[in-house]
């Protein structure tokens, strides 16, 4: 939950002058020497020195300062733009390790920023006019907004999403994959368009989405083509990488990562099994038997207990026997990486709490207008979480040796 500060104590009164005196008196001698051309410039000085103030309260402790007080670490600053009615602030925003945080003074445009994309992208979504969207743009952003303002910043906003999607990657030791369907109308039809999404995880045990993607459908070439602009862009040195069995991915996979180990997700493996149990074989011992072999110390205890399982079924049901000598070794590349890695290596929850996400915020609009528009969207909420996760802790701890 992001940290929330309240109004100033008595007991900050001392750290607010000490901090902001010298900001203070920059502001104030700025204005008096330019006057109202220098309110902006002015107006940054203080939100800068403000936001300062408040993630030095949300610490618990002062730059440097050692105290068992304290509840995280200062990361640096991140720039930001803001739109206001004196023009534009070059703000930088801090940032925290260790705990949650955001300035109050910015809560309100962040969460304007956020609906006001949502709502141009809700204007493709749903095809609605500039002329109708203009009225919840004006109480959104307290101005009036006239038609080619909402198309330049639709605009501004495609250029900046597609920036994002385009961005240099670099070395990721895991890659996740996985896909959903959206509804889009294409050619006057409504289809079931795939949105291809990947995450990437860092050697430091941090995550990101790296790509997204909007297709067809799950063939082959479209993850082949998937996978081979997230190459094109810098993506080097995956050590596994994990997914469903998606139809044409394990083909574009083998095609763009040869060599590379695939880990197929053991949540979905044991809902398959389901599906091969014949009559006379009793369920629940079935997978927990399965489970037995996911929950293995190591490879070769897996390896054992999974022949132990194809050599009791085989003369009962040989269709099962031969679907899990075919499938489940699949499931156990994670042997492969760190003890302390496996558990969230193991199966593709990740992008599947992510997918659950963007389903949430989609299922709205029961039928995009087009590609572009649920690309729009996708790229958007993809955006937010992306941010959020880079101020999270590790997702994976430090490999263990």
């Amino acid at each position: 939950m992001t940290h929330r500060t309240h109004s100033i104590t008595t007991q900050d009164e001392a750290l607010f002058d000490a901090a902001s005196a010298g900001p203070l008196r920059e502001a104030l001698e700025l204005l008096a020497e330019q006057g109202f051309e220098g309110l902006a410039t002015a107006l940054e000085i203080l939100l800068n020195e403000a936001m300062k103030i408040e993630r030095t309260q949300a610490l618990a402790a002062r730059p440097y300062e050692r105290t068992p007080a304290r509840r995280g670490q200062a990361n640096g600053f991140k720039p930001k733009t803001v739109q206001t009615r004196v023009g534009p602030l070059e703000l930088a925003v801090p940032q925290t390790r260790g705990v949650a945080f955001y300035p109050s003074a910015l809560e309100k445009g962040q969460r304007s920023e956020r609906a006001l994309t949502l709502t141009l992208a809700e204007m493709y979504l749903q095809g609605v006019s500039t002329r109708k969207v203009k009225p919840i743009l004006e109480q959104l952003c307290g101005a009036e907004v006239t038609s080619s303002q909402v198309s330049r910043a639709t605009q501004l906003l495609d250029a900046e999403l597609s920036q994002w999607r385009e961005r240099p990657l670099g070395q990721y030791d895991y890659l996740l994959l996985d896909a959903r369907y959206e509804h889009v109308r294409i050619a006057g039809n409504v289809q079931s368009c795939a949105l291809l999404i990947a995450i990437g995880i860092t050697a430091e045990g941090r995550r990101s989405v790296i790509g997204v993607s909007v297709s067809l459908s799950e063939a082959e070439v479209h993850w082949r083509d998937f996978l081979a602009s997230l190459q094109e862009r810098g993506l080097h040195g995956v050590k596994l990488i994990v997914s469903d069995d998606h139809a044409g991915l394990c083909a574009a996979r083998q095609s763009r990562f040869v060599g590379v180990p695939w880990q197929r997700c053991q949540f979905h493996l044991g809902q398959n099994l389901l599906d091969h149990l014949p009559q006379g074989v009793s369920q629940p011992e079935a997978s927990a038997e399965l489970r037995s072999v996911f929950n293995a110390p190591n490879r070769a205890e897996a390896d054992r207990q999974l022949d132990q399982m194809v050599k009791k079924y085989k003369p009962l049901a040989p269709k099962l026997a031969a679907w899990l000598e075919a499938n489940v070794p699949d499931g156990l590349a994670v042997f492969g990486v760190p003890a302390n890695h496996r558990r969230r290596l193991r199966t593709n929850n990740c992008p599947e709490r992510l997918n659950r996400e963007i389903k949430r915020r989609t299922r709205v609009a029961s039928v995009f207008p087009n590609e572009a528009s649920l690309l729009r969207l996708a790229t958007a909420l993809l955006m937010e979480t992306d941010e959020e996760w880079q101020t999270e802790r590790r997702y994976l701890p430090k490999a263990a040796t």
